[in-house]
């Protein structure tokens, strides 16, 4: 005798800037289709004890939302040399079937068998780094952007956008011409901010450097008014700051609150991936953005009577995964210092989401294994490696890469110049098919998020 019991869970996956989302994403779904294998996921308790009977990619639900191409990114990893996929600029859905045994005395008894349809939504981090909008009026965004322009590299970036808006009168009407300028330039500051030489990622508004489907619209057509007078509440309503207040007002209410109330509410998971690696490397300016945008998000995140979700939308989430990718970038003795580091740097914020009833972990992990672990010698003594190709170069090398503090850099840290974590092309994978994408932890990932579903 065979029943079948339906289960869902819809997962939402996002992460800060250059953080492998997309590359999460298609590990993630290798790794399920590839359980039959068994091998390489030892942390995956339905594999591990033989109870997975299959999985497959089936037609998602929601058929006006973008499909996430897992075919595409595939085959960038197959190709010889491989590449790594290209990035999702907007939202993307895939959904898969995943069959497995009962477990149970009674389930046992019946050979009862079950399917868990899992819904992986994937979105843009800068969308996530909106929601602490929703908390501000448009005096306090400006006088927040304010500060922040304050400091390098700010400072130097918003140059072109600070000197425009200096030659504007927040008091007087402004033009269309006025405006659209001032946001391109406000808008081409944050890119600016976000290149890989300056790495920063607290980027508001999300939309302007991923504006996905509202590229061009007139609702993107404002920006913060930089050192707003005391008494701009009492300007008249044609005047740049209250033409300005009112595309902030709308943007938050049509853009920003629409989106969480039509995904957030139907959401189980939520996993947001981080590159502290990259953080470390760029500098403390990088580093230090990377660390308000987490705070900003895990505080956006507290589901409890007073927390802005539960305010907001009808939110049930009930895990949260904050999961430290690029793990091989780093010698196998480092996987839990950078582990710890994550875990430190969000623990306040983390314990007040736990507080309210939230399961919160903290994870290291490599959504594509591209390097090995190696010894070499220096000055007579082992030290722990890693082997693989640099990005960039066709040659693999073995090297030392660094460790990971435990704690946060202090000044002299930086000074030094301490942090020197390299990128990594891609493994050879044309054979893939017969086996699973290599990894560290993805089965631990797997196993916090879906574990009590199956």
């Amino acid at each position: 005798m065979t029943r079948t019991l339906d289960r869902s869970v819809r997962l939402a996956v996002t992460g800060l800037s250059g953080s492998g989302k997309t590359v999460f994403i298609t590990s993630l779904i290798n790794q399920i289709l590839h359980g039959m294998e068994g091998e390489q996921l030892p942390f995956f308790e339905i594999v591990a004890t033989g109870r997975f009977q299959g999985a497959k990619i089936i037609d998602q639900t929601n058929l006006h939302v973008p499909a996430f191409r897992y075919d595409k990114a595939m085959q960038c990893l197959m190709v010889e040399p491989a590449i790594w996929p290209q990035a999702t600029s907007g939202i993307s859905e895939i959904r898969l079937a995943i069959r497995f045994k009962d477990q149970g005395m009674i389930a046992k008894r019946f050979d009862r068998v079950s399917t868990l349809y899992l819904d992986i939504i994937d979105y843009p981090g800068e969308w996530l780094l909106d929601l602490p909008l929703l908390d501000m009026t448009f005096a306090q965004w400006c006088q927040e952007l304010t500060e922040m322009c304050e400091q390098e590299p700010r400072v130097s970036l918003a140059q072109d956008w600070l000197a425009y808006m200096e030659k504007l009168d927040a008091a007087e009407p402004a033009s269309d011409e006025q405006l659209r300028e001032a946001a391109n330039l406000y808008t081409q500051f944050l890119f600016e901010t976000k290149k890989s030489e300056h790495g920063l990622s607290f980027l508001q508004p999300g939309r302007f450097t991923m504006p996905g489907d509202m590229k061009g619209a007139p609702v993107l057509e404002f920006c913060p008014i930089p050192h707003l007078p005391e008494q701009c509440a009492q300007f008249s309503k044609k005047s740049l700051f209250k033409v300005m207040e009112q595309r902030f007002e709308y943007y938050k209410n049509h853009v920003v609150k629409q989106f969480y109330a039509e995904y957030f509410s139907s959401f189980d998971r939520q996993i947001v991936l981080v590159d502290i690696l990259k953080a470390l490397n760029i500098g403390s300016g990088s580093f230090n953005d990377m660390r308000r945008s987490v705070e900003s998000v895990l505080k956006s995140f507290q589901y409890g009577k007073s927390g802005l979700f539960n305010r907001l939308f009808n939110v049930k989430i009930s895990k949260l995964l904050f999961a430290a990718t690029k793990a091989d970038h780093v010698t196998p003795n480092q996987l839990h210092h950078l582990e710890s580091f994550l875990k430190h740097m969000i623990s306040e914020s983390q314990n007040n989401i736990a507080f309210e009833g939230v399961a919160v972990d903290t994870m290291a992990l490599s959504s594509v294994k591209c390097t090995q672990a190696a010894t070499s010698r220096f000055q007579g003594q082992p030290i722990s490696c890693i082997k693989g190709v640099p990005k960039g170069d066709t040659k693999e090398v073995a090297l030392f890469p660094g460790e990971v503090p435990t704690e946060i850099p202090t000044q002299d840290d930086w000074l030094e110049e301490r942090f020197n974590f390299i990128e990594f092309r891609p493994p050879s994978l044309h054979d893939i098919k017969s086996k699973g994408v290599p990894h560290i932890r993805m089965d631990r990932a797997l196993q916090f998020l879906l574990g009590d579903k199956v």
